[in-house]
Formats: C-alpha cells, structure tokens, sequence
C-alpha cells in the first residue's frame, strides 16, 4: 500500500475524515468525536459544525441500521464515510455502502423528489412525515432522516448508484452543508 499517494490523495480533494469498513455503535461515536473535535479546532461556525455531525450521524447509523437488517456479513456491511471541504469552505458529508438495487433505486428516487423541494417544501415535508404514524412491518429508509439531511444540505443531496455483479450495488449519499 502507498500511504504517501493516498495521503496526497486526500489532501488534493480536501479529505478531513475518512473510514472505510465495517462500522459499529461505539466506531460511529468514536469517529463523531474525532470529527467533532476536528470541526472545533477548525473553528467551523457552530451551526454548521452541528448540522455536519447530524448528516453524518444520521448516514452512519442508517448504514449499520440497513446493514443489520438485511443480515449482512462483516464484508457487506462495510461503510466508506468521508467528510471534506469543497473549494468555497462548504462540508461535503459522503457515505456509501452496499444495498440490494431495488432499495438503493428507491433512494435515489427518494433523494430525486427532494431534490426540487425549496427550503419550504421541505420543512413541509418534514412535517407531514413527522406527523404520519410508523408502520413498523415496513422497511425503513428514504424518510425523516433523509427529509432533515436535505434540509441541512445547502445544495441538493447527490447520489450515486453503481451496480456490482452481485445483484447488489452500492450507494452513496453527499449533503453538503
């Protein structure tokens, strides 16, 4: 492995956090304090530095919530979780993880619909799901979590979703805040 080629790597597209693996409870706080206290010693205003902690936990714990529930191995269940800082200062919030392509076209539809919400229609949103009762039969996933990332996102939330020969593909998901 080249350590050096992956650090220039990183320090080329202004990678601040990165992990990559199977991911835990205790690994999701321990990787929330580091970045928590990486966004304090950067002085990063503290809204931001609030909602960049909230997307990142949210995505995390979506992850290991989806990862569990579908019964995956170590292997499947690893998450690749980067936060970096774009050319204007913004937080760009990334994670991805294996899914089953009929879940991870159901996000990415998901996240297309909230795409041309207004900072209006998305509060609305928020709280028209809020208040809708939780059937708990039904998978979860593409609601209130990612209604209040959008929400703290300042662009559009990106996706991607890359087939594998599987039959699973993997998704990743980027607020930038």
């Amino acid at each position: 492995m080249d350590l050096l080629t992956l650090r220039d790597t990183y320090l080329q597209q202004r990678i601040m956090l990165c992990f990559n693996g199977p991911i835990s409870r205790s690994l999701i706080e321990e990787i929330g304090h580091a970045l928590r206290n990486y966004l304090n010693r950067q002085s990063a205003a503290l809204s931001a530095s609030m909602d960049v902690f909230a997307v990142y936990i949210e995505m995390t714990q979506n992850i290991r919530h989806y990862a569990n529930q579908q019964g995956y191995d170590e292997e499947q269940a690893t998450a690749t979780i980067a936060v970096a800082r774009d050319e204007a200062g913004h937080y760009l919030v990334s994670a991805g993880n294996l899914v089953e392509d009929a879940d991870g076209r159901h996000l990415v539809e998901a996240v297309a619909g909230l795409a041309g919400l207004d900072a209006i229609e998305l509060k609305k949103a928020y709280k028209q799901q809020l208040r809708r009762p939780r059937d708990e039969a039904a998978p979860s996933g593409a609601g209130l979590g990612l209604i209040d990332m959008a929400r703290k996102s300042s662009r559009p939330l990106q996706t991607s979703l890359q087939p594998l020969s599987s039959g699973q593909s993997f998704f990743s998901l980027t607020a930038t805040i």
